[in-house]
C-alpha cells in the first residue's frame, strides 16, 4: 500500500507536495519521493526513509522547482528492499515522464516479454511500476506521431488498459505537456481529485489517494476519478477526461484497516464506515458472550477506536484506553520482517494495569492477520491481572492473499490460514474471539454509498475481481511473500533510523 500525490498550481508545489505526503505517511514508511516540472526540465529527489528524512535540508526542497509535480510513500513489498526502488521513476524516452503507482501489476512477465522484444526496454528493478511506466512510454511512442497532445495520451493509455492487469492507481508527470492521473478498470486503489482557485487567476488541481490530503492544502474534493477513468491537466491549467469503461470494485480493507478516519473515499467517510462496524460487531458479541460478563472494552490503537467506542455504547460497557502506543514506532502490519514486527510490538505497546486488573475485557482490534500483536497483546493483560481476555476484530478472517496492492505476508502465516475460529482463539490465547461477518462489514462500508455497489474483499473470501488470477500466480506469490524469503536485515540500528 502507498500513497500517491500529484499537484497543478500557479506557483511552485514543492512545499504543498511535501506537507500532503505528510499528511499520507501512515499508507507507507520504507520511502518517499517527488517529481517536479518546471517547463520541459523534470527535477527528481527519492530514497528511503520517513518524507521528513527523505527530504530534511532546505534544499532538497528549493532544488524541487516548477509548479506542476507528483510525491509518493511506499511501503516495503516483497523484491523492493533496494533503495533504488523509491518512486517517482522517471523515464526519459519519449519526452520524458515520472510516474508514481499505488497497487499490483499482476502480468509482470507478459510486459517484461513484450518490452523487451518488441521495444528493446531495459527493466532494471524489480518493481512493477518500473514496468508499468516503461509500458506506458512504450504504448506512447506507438500511438503518437510528433508533439504529445490529450488525444494521443489518450490513445495510448487505451493500449495499456487493453494489457496491464491488476489494480493501480497511477499519477504522470508528462515534461511540457502536464499532470495525468488514472485508475485501473475496477477501481481497486483509491484516487481522487480536488481544486482550488489558483493565484492571481486560474484553478489549481490535486489528486490524492485520500481526501484528508486534498483538504490539508485547502484543496475542495471534486470527486473520485471513476474505475477505468484518466484525467489530464495540461501546462495551461485546462482539464482533460477520458473514460475507458469498468465496474468499481473499491478495497474494502482501505476502510477497515489503512485509510485515515478523517478521510472520505469514493463517496464513503471512513470514521462512520468503522462507526457502524462497531455497532455490526456488538452484536456479533452479544451472541457469543453472555450479558454482563464484559466489564470493560479497550482497543487496541490506532485505527480500531471508532469501532471500539461503538461496540462499548452498544453493550453498555465502559470504554478504557487500556494501551498507550508509542507514536515513534511504524505500523507494525507494513514492516517486512516477523523479527521486526514481533519486537516492534513489544515497543509500540505499553499497558495501562489497573484497567485489566481483576476484570473481564473485551480488546477490539481492527483485524487479525498473522496474530502476531493480538497474540503478545493478550498475554500482557494477563500480566496485568485480568480475569478473562476476549478479543474482537472488526473484520472477517484474512484467509487469502491480496495481489491488488497490499503486501500481506505468505497465506501460510495467516493465523486464519488452515485455522478454524476456535483454533485460532487457542492460538491467539483467548478466552473468547469474535470476528465480523462479511455481510455485515460490507453493509457496514456500503451505507454512505449510493454509487459503490460492491468491493474488493478478496482477502477475505478468494474472490478475484479481474477473474485472472491463477493457482500458479498464487503460488508464486506466496513463496515470494515468505519471511524466509526476504533479505534479512540484521542491524537493529537501521531499522530504527527507517521506522523511528
Amino acid at each position: 500500500m502507498c500513497g500517491l500525490v500529484g499537484i497543478y498550481a500557479r506557483k511552485n508545489v514543492n512545499q504543498s507536495i511535501f506537507d500532503a505526503l505528510t499528511m499520507l505517511q501512515h499508507r507507507g514508511q520504507d520511502g518517499a519521493g517527488m517529481a517536479t516540472a518546471d517547463r520541459n526540465s523534470i527535477y527528481l529527489r527519492c530514497q528511503k526513509g520517513l518524507v521528513s528524512e527523505v527530504f530534511h535540508r532546505p534544499e532538497h526542497l528549493l532544488q524541487q522547482r516548477g509548479n506542476i509535480g507528483i510525491g509518493h510513500v511506499r511501503y516495503p513489498t516483497a523484491g523492493s528492499e533496494h533503495p533504488n526502488e523509491c518512486q517517482p521513476f522517471y523515464i526519459n524516452r519519449p519526452y520524458g515522464i515520472a510516474l508514481a503507482h499505488n497497487g499490483t501489476i499482476n502480468n509482470t512477465e507478459t510486459l517484461i516479454e513484450e518490452l523487451r522484444l518488441k521495444a528493446r526496454y531495459h527493466i532494471n528493478t524489480n518493481s512493477d511500476s518500473e514496468i508499468l511506466l516503461n509500458y506506458f512510454a512504450y504504448c506512447l511512442e506507438r500511438v503518437q506521431s510528433g508533439r504529445l497532445d490529450p488525444q494521443s495520451i489518450f490513445a495510448a493509455l487505451d493500449l495499456l488498459y487493453g494489457t496491464c492487469r491488476g489494480g493501480y492507481a497511477v499519477v504522470c508527470l508528462l515534461a511540457g505537456v502536464g499532470l495525468l492521473a488514472f485508475r485501473d478498470k475496477h477501481g481497486i486503489r483509491p484516487l481522487i481529485l480536488g481544486s482550488r482557485p489558483g493565484l492571481p487567476n486560474g484553478t489549481e488541481y490535486m489528486f490524492a489517494s485520500e481526501s484528508v490530503a486534498l483538504q490539508a492544502q485547502g484543496f475542495t474534493p471534486l470527486r473520485d476519478l471513476e474505475a477505468g477513468e484518466a484525467i489530464l491537466v495540461t501546462q495551461d491549467g485546462a482539464l482533460h477526461s477520458h473514460a475507458y469503461g469498468g465496474s468499481k470494485f473499491p478495497c474494502i480493507f482501505e476502510y477497515v484497516y489503512f485509510a485515515r478516519p478523517d478521510s472520505v473515499l469514493d463517496g464513503i467517510s471512513v470514521h462512520k464506515a468503522r462507526q457502524r462496524m462497531g455497532v455490526a460487531l456488538s452484536q456479533e458479541v452479544q451472541q457469543k458472550i453472555s450479558q454482563g460478563d464484559i466489564d470493560v472494552v479497550v482497543p487496541v490503537p490506532d485505527s480500531s477506536r471508532v469501532a471500539a467506542v461503538e461496540v462499548a455504547l452498544k453493550l453498555d460497557v465502559n470504554y478504557r484506553e487500556g494501551l498507550v502506543k508509542n507514536r515513534y514506532i511504524g505500523r507494525t502490519f507494513i514492516m517486512p520482517y516477523q523479527k521486526m514486527r514481533a519486537e516492534s510490538v513489544r515497543r509500540k505497546l505499553s499497558i495501562i494495569d489497573f484497567e485489566f486488573r481483576k476484570k473481564n475485557v473485551l480488546l477490539v482490534d481492527d483485524s487479525i492477520i498473522r496474530g502476531t500483536t493480538c497474540r503478545q497483546i493478550i498475554a500482557m493483560a494477563r500480566r496485568a491481572g485480568a480475569n478473562k481476555v476476549y478479543f474482537a476484530s472488526a473484520a472477517p478472517p484474512v484467509r487469502y492473499p491480496n495481489v491488488y496492492g497490499i503486501d500481506m505476508p505468505s497465506q501460510s502465516e495467516f493465523v486464519a490460514y488452515d485455522r478454524d475460529e476456535d483454533s485460532i482463539c487457542e492460538y491467539i490465547g483467548a478466552d473468547e474471539l469474535v470476528y465480523q461477518q462479511l455481510p455485515s462489514l460490507v453493509r457496514a462500508v456500503q451505507s454512505d454509498s449510493k454509487r459503490v455497489k460492491q468491493f474488493d474483499c478478496s482477502v477475505f473470501d478468494g474472490n478475484y475481481v479481474t477473474k485472472d488470477i491463477t493457482a500458479a500466480y498464487l503460488r508464486r506469490l506466496n513463496l515470494s511473500r515468505r519471511d524466509e524469503s526476504k533479505t534479512q536485515i540484521e542491524i537493529f540500528t537501521e531499522l530504527e533510523s527507517t521506522y523511528y
